[in-house]
């Protein structure tokens, strides 16, 4: 994959959910962040769903900027069930450290069933 000048790194993921967090207890009438909240986690989830259930589709598409659209929503959706449970980027990055070089097959044998 090519480099890109200026690109943005995953810090971004980091500020989106301290401003996603920020909109707990906000005006539902103003932030849809807000709404998100006051509707709770089925809703929440429910919108984690039919954003991946799009990206899925933009991927078989094959269109690079819907694509990328598609993420960006499903990764919106995703860190508001995140801070909803009150789980921590943090401890998501810990969970993929931990994970780091070592195969899919050997970490999938090596979790709890």
């Amino acid at each position: 994959m090519a480099s890109q000048p200026n690109a943005l790194d995953g810090g971004i993921l980091d500020r989106l959910y301290r401003v996603i967090e920020s909109r707990r207890g906000a005006d539902p009438a103003v932030s849809n962040t807000a709404r998100l909240f006051a509707k709770g986690t089925e809703k929440i989830a429910q919108k984690v769903g039919e954003e991946a259930v799009e990206t899925v589709i933009e991927g078989l598409r094959g269109k690079k900027k819907e694509l990328a659209e598609e993420s960006a929503d499903l990764l919106y959706h995703l860190l508001v069930l995140w801070a909803h449970r009150e789980l921590l980027p943090a401890e998501v990055w810990a969970a993929l450290a931990r994970r780091e070089g070592i195969s899919g097959v050997e970490e999938k044998k090596s979790r709890k069933e």
